[in-house]
């Protein structure tokens, strides 16, 4: 147990602190590899755990290849400038349909999609509307938690929605009858509790004439209302897969490569540039990862968190659901939110009541928002605005997600009751 638990800490404090230049899928595999050679984990582990992630790595290259050519027409940043007008200057109806529009990108778009792609278009529309650091900051940290909230509805919407649908056979169907009501909940309650603790930071007018008009910025109009079309067709696609159980990554990775071509023959995105710029370390980050986190399972780790769960089964569902959230919101906040899906998917298995499945996601997806490294996301979004010359400190940002997040996961986690 403590040498697992040795490797799953070093590891990701170098996840964290990514010294010089030090990618976090590279570190990942490093820690991997260590955990084989000191024999925490075995080569028929390794296979397991590519077993349980491929198609949910597969399916979120898929969701931001597809996002990156979509940003590539202009289409996020067409999304941004209308909200931006049709708030009509008003500062708080601004604030509110950039939540909306966030929930919008992230549940379509994944949260991590949501992070590199609409964190730096938000940020230059707020630069040239010449807002203060203060409203600038309120708007981004408003954005950053929306990313994460409202990652519920779908099954692509979340790395750890596609890997806890796949462990317990919960189809796409199912899954989004289940979370709908909770995805709603979540971003109408989130966009409350956001503007009563950042209100003050929020301007009463802003002037949005600044701004060009939404059509300027497309590249391609025709291949930006086909866009539309095509969104609805994969969608559609998604309810197929899921009446002759296909995985989710022929779709997500299947139709993100089948809208490059159609961008590429349009002339419109440059397929090779495209797929060498997407994140490829994610795949490297979760096997590596993962394959560390099996560690701890083989030591019992999750022996012990399947007596706390099935403890907490027999009592009432509200004990049940509440525990089962908060836990995986806590140890995703201590230890991010990928291992933490995985290693609470397990406990769970023996459990026997896919409530807590669903309960495990909510915490997984919310809990994160208590630390600066509880997310894959959050990270990421961190390192995009480090980047655009916006710092935000670990305190800072920890006091921020201590406030909203427990009242948002507590009202959500009551939809599942």
């Amino acid at each position: 147990m403590i040498l697992s638990v040795s490797i799953f800490l070093v590891t990701l404090i170098f996840v964290i602190w990514q010294p010089k230049g030090l990618q976090i899928g590279t570190t990942a595999v490093i820690g991997a590899i260590v955990a084989l050679i000191l024999q925490v984990v075995s080569l028929d582990d390794v296979l397991i755990v590519t077993g349980i992630v491929w198609d949910a790595t597969l399916a979120f290259i898929g969701i931001i290849i597809l996002s990156m050519v979509l940003d590539e027409i202009g289409f996020f940043e067409w999304c941004a400038i209308k909200m931006a007008k049709l708030s009509k200057g008003n500062g708080h109806l601004m604030f509110v349909y950039a939540l909306v529009l966030g929930s919008f990108v992230s549940a379509l778009f994944a949260n991590d999609g949501a992070a590199l792609i609409l964190t730096p278009i938000l940020l230059a529309k707020m630069r040239i509307l010449k807002l203060n650091a203060k409203t600038i900051l309120a708007f981004l940290l408003a954005g950053g938690f929306i990313s994460d909230s409202a990652s519920l509805p779908f099954v692509f919407s979340n790395l750890t929605n596609i890997v806890t649908a796949n462990y317990f056979n919960i189809g796409f169907m199912q899954y989004l009858s289940n979370m709908l009501i909770p995805y709603l909940v979540s971003t109408f309650v989130s966009i409350i509790v956001l503007w009563l603790v950042l209100r003050n930071d929020i301007p009463k007018t802003i002037d949005t004439s600044l701004l060009k008009n939404p059509d300027e910025v497309l590249k391609n109009k025709m291949l930006f209302k086909f866009s539309w079309f095509f969104l609805a067709l994969l969608l559609v696609g998604y309810f197929i897969g899921d009446r002759y159980d296909l995985p989710i990554s022929l779709f997500a990775l299947g139709g993100a490569l089948i809208f490059l071509a159609i961008a590429s023959y349009t002339k419109s995105a440059k397929a090779w540039l495209t797929i060498k710029t997407a994140p490829w370390q994610v795949v490297w980050f979760s096997i590596g990862l993962y394959i560390v986190v099996y560690g701890l399972k083989n030591a019992g780790l999750t022996d012990y968190l399947t007596v706390i769960l099935k403890d907490l089964s027999t009592h009432s569902d509200f004990v049940a659901v509440m525990g089962t959230g908060f836990i995986s919101a806590f140890l995703s906040a201590i230890m991010n939110n990928m291992p933490t899906v995985m290693i609470m998917d397990i406990a769970l298995h023996d459990v026997g009541n896919q409530t807590l499945a669903y309960a495990n996601i909510i915490g997984c997806n919310l809990g994160p928002k208590m630390t600066p490294f509880g997310s894959l996301a959050t990270l990421l979004w961190l390192h995009v605005l480090s980047q655009k010359g916006v710092k935000i400190g670990f305190w800072q940002y920890s006091k921020f997600g201590l406030i909203v997040t427990p009242p948002v996961l507590f009202i959500v986690l009551l939809t599942l009751i």
